[in-house]
């Protein structure tokens, strides 16, 4: 079946969900995406490493997310953040992102669509990267304790945030809005 997107943000099937996310400076994307490219099963790997704040956004909610993301943004400072650990994902490995300023961001656009939120973004958030996912439990614990090994805490610069159209492969470009 061949899809075909409109401005609406819909399939010839259906509408398609957005997704937040938050965007990192160049230098500390390359190193996501290199660790990315390492660990996850190639197969599989078919986005940049990415950072999510919302995982389903209806698509009628595009407009009202633009402007917010727009006001969180615009001439503010970028929050600080780093990398603050390793996350066991079970069947993978993630770097947890610690940054107060974006949770509250977060927390702000959970308040204010909080009626439109599936259970997964409405539940608890644990900010993080995927650098490794469905790989096998045991597979996933050898790389957690062999980066575990040598881990140090990093500064990680946050650029921007990102809204996306998910149309159930790579996602689609639908908004950037960066930080000053």
């Amino acid at each position: 079946m061949t899809r075909v997107a409109v401005s609406s943000g819909t399939l010839g099937e259906g509408p398609a969900p957005i997704i937040v996310t938050a965007l990192f400076g160049r230098n500390d994307q390359g190193w996501f995406d290199a660790q990315r490219a390492e660990f996850f099963p190639p197969e599989r790997n078919v986005l940049a490493a990415h950072c999510t704040l919302f995982h389903h956004l209806p698509p009628s909610a595009a407009d009202e997310l633009k402007h917010r993301l727009s006001q969180a943004t615009r001439g503010v400072r970028a929050p600080d953040a780093r990398v603050g650990g390793l996350m066991s994902l079970g069947r993978g490995v993630a770097y947890r992102i610690e940054s107060p300023a974006l949770v509250a961001i977060r927390s702000d656009l959970v308040e204010a669509f909080a009626g439109l939120l599936t259970p997964q973004d409405a539940g608890g958030w644990r900010p993080h990267v995927t650098i490794q996912n469905k790989v096998t439990p045991s597979v996933a614990k050898l790389l957690l304790d062999r980066l575990g090994r040598d881990f140090k805490p990093r500064t990680v610069e946050l650029a921007g945030l990102a809204t996306w159209w998910y149309r159930g492969g790579p996602w689609d470009p639908l908004s950037r809005h960066m930080f000053a």
